[in-house]
């Protein structure tokens, strides 16, 4: 612990990494493009987070340590012209159409450019060059010329996935931020997981969007709009409409979509439990064959083509389990039509909305793709698309009354709707393997050893004598050293669960930005773990409607009829683009 002054007043520093943290812990705040709390590496490339340092002159604040006495000034006239001039100077060299870019009322250089009122036309000519826009990628969008240098996608390429599918060309003004050799992204190594949108300060990268096609099949009369939602999205949309993250709006989201034309809302928390039906048994028959073990979770659609791209070697290890989103949309194109006689498949038209942008790429997947050439899903919003397309609509989330999901896929247990948060799903699938293996009720269903947003937790269980070790990873930087240990015969866990994004799902590509702050992830994660617990029901196999599909349908888990609709196959795309585009 130290002391320093800041604007005059002293204030207190524990274990802060730089001077822009301690600056923003104590009430003050400085503003900053590059810097990013999540990420390792100090960048220091915007300059914009200045400061006066007495006896040191201006520094930049996010990297200079912290020292005991330290007397700073965050606001002086020097400090305010040169921000004015790095905004100029950033403004000139940026495309301006501000008013068509997803990013607009988002946009960090917008807002400071309105803050140290920059005018869009200052006082440097603007770059002659104009480069094309990638649109290559089924997830995301990028405009190089939005890009401010930040380093911002880079680094979160590099530091959660370990890739390095971006990287900086060039020198000097003709510096670019791409991918190697100027490819676009669909013949890169990218994984579609978003996070390069999510932590981008500009409309550089953004989430390629979808939201005109689905009002187009809302306002089509001859179409009937089935929709269905992911665990994450519900505790974090409410940012978007002044909620506190984790504020859990289930009942709020089904009476929107009701509201926006969408004629049938299901929840996946149903089809996460579904997946836990098929997963967990698919498990237990593993461990008793000792077969391809350790089984890795197959949710996440970034960490199976990190595989298939990556260790396509790996495969025989993936749960051949399909993701909730896959499920559901199966569970909708078979079922549906037999439930409500005016959906037929013809004009049935299916929408799912995720916090992940790496699931646009898995619903069109290959493997997905039906006998007449359309996909199971037709459609996949993302949560800041979806709060658009209500804020287009002018509902009030906070004064709307609460609605049901629709029946006969729209109960869920707990452990359906923790599967959003890392380490959830291998929660969820334990509550169900123990009784399954052992045969008894598992009466604690809390595991809180699987709790949790730390990078690495390992866990082992007891099934009633047989000693069962799991390991959960999120960021695929992690899931590489856990392939390493596997191939090196030094794993001695037989489940793990892999995420992508940093803390889960709650954190996806798709979710409301939030430049990956741990708080606020921390709180997307108490929404779903409370949730759990107010639950009727805590293990899926609990759950009224899975036993009801299971009775009618699919007799029971990891039967022929369940393999055919609800699993998958993989393969090696080292050789080619799996994404399906003309151009790859």
């Amino acid at each position: 612990m130290g002391k320093m002054i800041i604007n005059g007043r002293e204030c207190e520093f524990t274990n802060e990494t730089n001077v822009l943290e301690v600056i923003r812990n104590n009430g003050f705040n400085v503003p900053t493009l590059c810097y990013r709390q999540d990420l390792i590496k100090d960048f220091g490339a915007c300059r914009m987070c200045m400061v006066e340092v007495e006896g040191k002159g201006l520094q930049a604040s996010c990297n200079m340590p912290p020292k005991e006495g330290m007397v700073i000034k965050t606001e002086t006239a020097e400090l305010r012209r040169i921000r004015h001039t790095i905004l100029e100077l950033l403004i000139a060299n940026h495309d301006k159409e501000c008013t068509a870019c997803e990013k607009s009322g988002r946009c960090e250089l917008q807002r400071y450019a309105f803050e140290y009122n920059v005018h869009p036309m200052g006082k440097y000519l603007p770059r002659a060059e104009h480069f094309p826009v990638d649109k290559s990628s089924p997830s995301i969008v990028r405009d190089a010329n939005k890009c401010v240098l930040c380093g911002a996608c880079v680094r979160a390429c590099e530091e959660y996935q370990g890739l390095e599918v971006l990287g900086f060309a060039n020198r000097g003004s003709a510096t670019l931020a791409q991918p190697m050799a100027g490819k676009p992204l669909a013949k890169t190594e990218c994984v579609n997981c978003g996070q390069c949108a999510a932590i981008c300060p500009t409309g550089a990268i953004t989430i390629k969007s979808q939201v005109e096609e689905v009002w187009a099949a809302i306002h089509d009369p001859e179409k009937k709009v089935v929709v269905q939602y992911a665990p994450s999205v519900r505790v974090a949309i409410g940012e978007l409409f002044g909620f506190e993250p984790g504020t859990n709006l289930t009942k709020q989201l089904n009476a929107a979509l009701k509201w926006m034309g969408f004629d049938l809302v299901f929840d996946t928390n149903f089809s996460a439990d579904l997946t836990i039906m098929e997963e967990a048994s698919e498990f237990v028959e593993r461990l008793q064959r000792n077969d391809n073990l350790p089984m890795f979770t197959s949710c996440c659609p970034a960490w199976v083509r990190f595989l298939e791209l990556k260790h396509p070697d790996m495969l025989p290890h993936l749960s051949s389990c399909r993701s909730p989103q896959g499920m559901m949309g199966a569970i909708i194109r078979e079922y549906v039509p037999q439930y409500y006689n005016d959906i037929t498949s013809k004009n049935l038209v299916s929408v799912a909305i995720m916090p992940c942008t790496a699931k646009k790429a898995e619903a069109i997947r290959e493997e997905f793709k039906r006998p007449d050439g359309t996909y199971e899903i037709d459609y996949v919003l993302t949560t800041q698309e979806i709060g658009k397309m209500i804020s287009t609509e002018g509902i009030k989330l906070k004064k709307i009354h609460g609605e049901e999901a629709d029946s006969p896929f729209g109960k869920y247990s707990g452990a359906g709707t923790i599967f959003g948060v890392s380490g959830g799903v291998a929660e969820a699938a334990v509550r169900t393997a123990y009784e399954i293996a052992t045969g008894e009720e598992l009466k604690d269903v809390k595991i809180d050893e699987m709790r949790g947003l730390h990078r690495v937790k390992t866990v082992e269980l007891d099934l009633k004598g047989k000693k069962v070790k799991v390991k959960i990873v999120n960021t695929l930087k992690e899931a590489e050293k856990c392939i390493k240990e596997i191939k090196e015969g030094k794993a001695d866990y037989q489940m793990l669960e892999v995420m992508a994004c940093p803390g889960g799902c709650i954190n996806g590509g798709g979710q409301p930005i939030s430049c990956n702050e741990p708080e606020i992830r921390e709180m997307r994660a108490n929404g779903l773990y409370e949730d759990d617990e107010k639950g009727t029901w805590r293990k899926s196999h609990e759950n009224p409607d899975i036993k009801e599909l299971y009775a009618q349908h699919l007799e029971k888990p990891n039967s022929h009829k369940a393999h055919e609709l609800l699993h998958t196959t993989y393969s090696d795309k080292r050789k080619g683009c799996y994404i399906g585009i003309a151009d790859c």
